[in-house]
């Protein structure tokens, strides 16, 4: 009898000391977890910036192009009208 009695309470001292184990190695995980999600997160924030940011590049370089192709009939104007003014000037003085 005194055999059985000391298997019951090894056993239940082994359960508790599982128990025990498993619980503290949970809350090492759920830790882990909880900072891996953390970086995560962070990580995920930060792209979600660089991806505004590129966003609104791409948005602005159709009017950027557009900008630019003025800015070279503007220029192709004056150098035509330049030429015209040497031109004038070279036959009114050579």
């Amino acid at each position: 009898m005194e055999g059985i009695i000391a298997s019951i309470i090894t056993s239940v001292l082994a359960l508790v000391g599982v128990i025990i184990t498993n619980t503290r190695s949970n809350q090492v995980i759920e830790n882990k977890l909880t900072v891996a999600q953390a970086v995560t997160d962070t990580k995920i924030d930060q792209l979600t910036e660089e991806v505004k940011k590129h966003n609104n590049f791409a948005a602005r370089m159709p009017v950027v192009e557009e900008q630019i192709k003025v800015i070279n009939h503007r220029l192709e104007d004056l150098e035509k009208h330049d030429l015209e003014e040497i031109k004038k000037y070279a036959n009114t003085h050579g």
